[in-house]
C-alpha cells in the first residue's frame, strides 16, 4: 500500500524512531526459529517500546548454503507466503515496521533471497531480492538464489524511508549509494555471517572490522542510519566437523559514522536504541557529499574495468 503525500511528510519529520535488532540463533527447526523470532518481534514492541524491528538474514533457516543440497530447495515458499502472512499479522497486532529476510520461491527452478518490509499501519510494502550474490567456500549461494531484478529500493513506512539490502550487498557502496539516492533514511542489512574456525585465529579480527567499517562508511557517505543484524552461534557443516562461527556483533550506526549500538559476540541480543531522525539533515548540510557529486563524470561505473 502506498502512503499518501501527507502522511509521507508527516513521516519524513518525526524526529526520533526507536529500532530493534534482533539477532539470534538459529535452530535446525524452520518453525521453532519463526516461533522463536515471533516471541522476540513481541519482546522487542512491547518491552523495548521499538518502532522498527529488523531480523536477520534467512532468519527462518540454519545457513544451509554451507553445501549444494538440491533438498534444500523444498525449504523455500512463495513470497508474500506463509512467513510474510504470519508477519504481517503481528506487525498490525503491534503497530510497528517489520524487516525479514526469507527464502523465496519464485516459480520452478528460479528462488531469490528476498527481505520483505512489512508496516503495522499499511501492511505489506514490497520486497527486495538479494543483488550481489557470493559463491565462496562455506557460502555457496549461487548454488539457491538467482539475483535480484528489483533494483535498490527505498520503502516508504510508517517510521521513515528504510532501504533494505541483505548481506554481500553491504560490500557494495554503488548499493548503498542508489539505495539512498532512491530517498531512504535508514539502510538496513540483514546479515549472515561469521568466521570458518580455522582462520578465525590469523584473519578473525582483520574480517570483522573490515565488514563493520565498510557499513559505517556507507552511512557516512550517504548520510544515513545503518542497522546491520546479523545472526550468532555456530552451525556445523553438513558433512564435515568444520562449520561457520557466525559472529554476531550486529550494530547501528549513525550518519556522522558512530557506533551507536554494538551486540555481542556470542549470544542472542535484542539491540535496541534511539535515532534522531533529524541528525541526517545536519550531516548532510555540514558534509554535503550528495551536493558535490560529479554525476557527469560518473559512466564508466557501468563498465566492468576501464581498460
Amino acid at each position: 500500500m502506498q502512503l499518501e503525500r501527507s502522511e509521507m511528510k508527516e513521516n519524513l519529520s518525526k524526529k526520533l524512531i526507536r529500532i530493534s535488532a534482533i539477532q539470534m540463533k538459529m535452530a535446525k527447526d524452520p518453525e521453532k526459529n519463526l516461533s522463536n523470532s515471533l516471541r522476540l518481534i513481541k519482546k522487542a514492541a512491547q518491552e523495548e517500546k521499538a518502532d522498527l524491528i529488523c531480523l536477520p538474514e534467512l532468519f527462518s533457516l540454519q545457513y544451509f548454503c554451507q553445501t549444494e543440497e538440491p533438498e534444500n530447495f523444498s525449504m523455500s515458499e512463495p513470497v508474500p507466503g506463509p512467513t510474510t502472512h504470519a508477519l504481517e499479522l503481528l506487525a498490525e497486532e503491534l503497530n510497528i515496521t517489520l524487516v525479514a529476510s526469507i527464502f523465496e520461491r519464485r516459480t520452478q527452478g528460479v528462488y531469490h533471497n528476498t527481505a520483505v518490509v512489512i508496516d503495522g499501519k499499511y501492511g505489506y510494502l514490497g520486497k527486495y531480492r538479494k543483488m550481489h550474490i557470493p559463491d565462496e567456500p562455506g557460502y555457496q549461494e549461487k548454488f539457491y538464489f538467482t539475483p535480484g531484478d528489483l533494483g535498490f529500493k527505498s520503502f516508504k513506512t510508517s517510521v521513515g524511508n528504510c532501504g533494505v539490502m541483505v548481506c554481500w550487498d553491504q560490500w557494495y557502496p554503488e548499493a548503498a549509494r542508489l539505495t539512498a539516492l532512491n530517498g531512504a533514511q535508514i539502510l538496513i542489512y540483514p546479515t549472515a555471517i561469521g568466521w570458518h574456525p580455522e582462520e578465525k585465529n590469523i584473519l578473525g579480527q582483520t574480517q570483522h572490522e573490515a565488514w563493520e567499517l565498510v557499513q559505517r562508511s556507507h552511512a557516512i557517505t550517504n548520510g544515513c542510519f545503518v542497522i546491520a543484524v546479523n545472526r550468532v552461534g555456530f552451525e556445523k557443516h553438513p558433512r564435515k566437523q568444520s562449520g561457520i562461527e557466525f559472529w554476531g556483533q550486529s550494530f547501528v550506526a549513525a550518519p556522522d559514522g558512530r557506533v551507536l549500538a554494538r551486540a555481542s559476540s556470542a549470544d542472542t541480543n535484542i539491540l535496541t536504541v534511539d535515532l534522531d531522525m533529524a541528525e541526517i539533515e545536519k550531516i548532510r548540510l555540514s558534509w554535503p557529499f550528495l551536493r558535490d557529486r560529479r554525476i557527469d563524470a560518473y559512466e564508466d561505473l557501468t563498465k566492468r574495468l576501464i581498460d
